[in-house]
């Protein structure tokens, strides 16, 4: 078969138009692009074996990992080719949100600490040390708290409230079901949380002073909102300049079942569509990353978010 004929075959799925399109800039691992398009391993893997026959691609090892990168060294026809999937690649309805996606593992590769974190806990899992725990790593990590001043939007009957108030500041723990805020308020009370107050409200316009709050915390909650997007502006608006937001959330999934069974509005997020809204929103040094993965079906995902106004 003619090189010729080899590009057009390449190019004849719209999957491999993306992933010559992300490699326009950058070098990127298998895994990587696995995160990146939310594709199987062995599915980029065959994508790129046929990009890589034609030409298209060239690869190299480091350690255990293989990284692709656009082929430096194509002829004029080859280049014009490569060219063309990139012009179609950007006419295709989900650029956009592959770009924003790279954009994040980009930088998350710039962050040493999270690969150190990803390695520790990873060692954490696998060997056994008496007295190692989360639950202890998560009380020693609740003393580095200093005195600010945490919204706990969406709280329910306010567990994390609770555990932060014992540290913070303030901590005002904000949730739309009267019943979970009188169950938390008195729960407060019983414990003898003074700086712990329960304020009755929704996530898209929460009963807090704007510039007030030092730290916004969205735990399991953003997929209950009506409008997520206008939930994180709002949630903008009540942090003081330097302020941060924590969000936890499910990653995007097909659990319909979901809906009915714990009154979900949102089945979980793309890390794109978070990634956006928390720009729109005005954030800026944001960071999203997949922190924990169950083992049993559905499998939900869990992501973490997060940015500084």
């Amino acid at each position: 078969m003619s090189s010729t004929l080899k590009s057009l075959r390449a190019l004849s799925d719209p999957t491999r138009l993306r992933i010559v399109a992300l490699l326009e800039k950058e070098e990127l691992s298998v895994n990587e692009l696995q995160e990146i398009t939310r594709l199987g391993q062995s599915r980029i893997s065959t994508h790129l074996g046929l990009l890589q026959e034609s030409s298209l691609v060239q690869s190299r090892r480091e350690g255990k990992r293989t990284y692709y990168k656009l082929n430096e060294r194509a002829d004029s026809v080859t280049s014009e080719f490569i060219q063309l999937a990139i012009r179609g690649a950007k006419e295709m309805p989900g650029y956009s949100a592959d770009q924003i996606n790279l954009k994040r593992i980009l930088g998350r590769r710039q962050e040493q600490a999270q690969v150190y974190f990803n390695q520790v806990a990873g060692r954490f899992d696998r060997s056994y040390g008496p007295g190692r725990s989360w639950q202890a790593f998560g009380h020693l990590l609740l003393r580095i708290i200093p005195p600010i001043v945490v919204a706990d939007l969406g709280s329910g009957e306010g567990l994390i409230s609770e555990l932060l108030a014992r540290r913070a500041k303030k901590v005002i723990a904000v949730d739309n079901s009267e019943k979970m805020v009188t169950f938390g308020a008195n729960k407060a009370k019983k414990n003898g949380l003074k700086n712990l107050e329960f304020r009755l409200g929704d996530l898209e316009n929460p009963p807090i002073e704007a510039n007030s709050v030092d730290l916004a915390i969205l735990s399991q909650a953003l997929h209950h909102a009506a409008d997520p997007a206008k939930a994180l502006a709002s949630t903008y608006k009540i942090l003081r300049a330097g302020g941060q937001i924590l969000l936890l959330d499910l990653l995007k999934h097909n659990f319909e079942e979901a809906r009915e069974l714990y009154g979900d509005r949102w089945l979980g997020f793309a890390e794109s569509d978070l990634h956006r809204w928390l720009e729109e929103a005005g954030f800026k040094k944001i960071e999203i990353s997949i922190v924990a993965s169950e083992e049993q079906p559905p499998h939900f995902q869990t992501i973490l978010a997060s940015g500084q106004k």
